[in-house]
């Protein structure tokens, strides 16, 4: 069998695969390798993609930031269509949730430009909600859809025009290190790379267990969602992404119809998820409790994975134990918005290219991302 060559292997072609493998590919020889038929079919795929600059933690709002100006006004011929389309995201409160609704506005720091609203006109924003059990809202105006699709291609295409290439169907099979290079193993290819990149999504700790690296404690979790009629008469189409200010839910217009989720997160091990009735019952349950409305047909159901470590930042960086072996992991919900950022981020860390300096730009530190973080916390 011919043994391949490159600087940098990139294992998994998803959103956080591509988007640092386009990166990378500017500076040195890099593959990309893709278990599946097609890039992206698993958590890319299957995402809701919305971009708020409120979601997540400290380094999630940071990461995101940093990844606006991408998002809004993309290099020229990155895509052929806008990435976003501007969508406010509208956070609720039932009745009695007044101080939780407040609490929920007061962790949002400065500059994010919330805006508090009264119950009357978080009802008009979105008119499905129980006005008798209603204490008003939180929206964040700024935020929008994103067309996975367009930015993940938009990806491919900047890897390959940069002189990357793509293995599909080439799932890694054995990954060791020896002779200062690791040689990794599929099906149909062997390949010797100076450094590995785990961009593996949820099967990125299997991938870490292969190559014999630190154990970061990831933990996939699976994702629930379904598509519904909104109720007869009603345009949803100008609404807000809504949500319920204790995350058990949301729903957000999607071609005519309702993106509608439990907003689960049920530990799975990595593979090909499918929903469970369950889940999509729960949904539709505490949709009707919230609305009053009577959910009259789901369209259809899938379930995605995002996978996370015990702090819920990702885990960006060089592994503690193997050499060469780099982690680009535990992205959450949050790979498809903080791309633009955590892309550039992670091939300047690899490529040790002035890293400090870009993190101290949106307020982060390399600590804040790096595996060996995870030394008290991962299993």
């Amino acid at each position: 069998m011919t043994v391949l060559e490159c600087q940098v292997a990139v294992i998994g072609a998803g959103m956080a695969g591509a988007s640092i493998a386009a990166h990378l590919a500017e500076h040195t020889a890099v593959r990309l390798l893709e278990m599946e038929a097609h890039p992206g079919y698993h958590s890319t795929g299957r995402s809701a993609a919305q971009f708020s600059e409120t979601y997540g933690n400290k380094a999630i709002r940071a990461l995101s930031r940093a990844s606006r100006q991408f998002l809004f006004t993309p290099p020229s011929g990155f895509a052929a269509s806008p990435l976003v389309n501007p969508r406010g995201n509208l956070t609720f409160g039932k009745a009695g949730q007044i101080e939780l609704l407040d609490a929920y506005a007061d962790s949002l720091e400065p500059g994010y430009g919330v805006e508090r609203l009264s119950a009357a006109r978080t009802l008009e924003l979105c008119p499905l909600l129980r006005a008798d059990d209603l204490s008003g809202g939180v929206l964040e105006p700024h935020s929008a859809d994103i067309d996975v699709h367009a930015l993940h291609l938009g990806y491919l295409k900047l890897f390959k025009s940069r002189g990357g290439s793509v293995t599909t169907a080439s799932q890694v099979i054995n990954l060791e290190r020896r002779s200062n290079a690791w040689w990794i193993s599929t099906p149909t290819t062997t390949l010797r790379a100076d450094i590995v990149v785990n961009a593996a999504g949820a099967w990125a700790g299997e991938v870490g267990k292969m190559a014999g690296a630190f154990d970061i404690g990831l933990e996939p979790r699976r994702r629930t969602a379904a598509l519904i009629e909104p109720p007869t008469g009603i345009d949803s189409r100008a609404w807000p992404m809504v949500g319920d200010v204790e995350e058990t839910f949301y729903i957000k217009p999607d071609a005519g119809l309702l993106l509608l989720s439990p907003a689960d997160e049920t530990p799975v091990p990595p593979g090909d998820v499918q929903p469970e009735d369950l889940d999509v019952a729960v949904a539709i349950d505490r949709l009707e409790r919230a609305t009053g409305i009577e959910v009259r047909r789901v369209v259809r159901t899938w379930a995605g994975l995002r996978s996370f470590v015990a702090d819920r930042s990702p885990c960006v960086g060089f592994d503690p134990k193997q050499p060469g072996f780099f982690w680009h992991a535990a992205l959450g919900g949050y790979g498809i918005q903080t791309a633009p950022a955590l892309g550039e981020l992670a091939a300047a860390l690899v490529l040790e290219r002035g890293v400090e300096e870009r993190l101290s730009a949106i307020g982060l530190e390399a600590q804040a991302l790096c595996p060996s973080r995870l030394g008290a916390s991962a299993h």
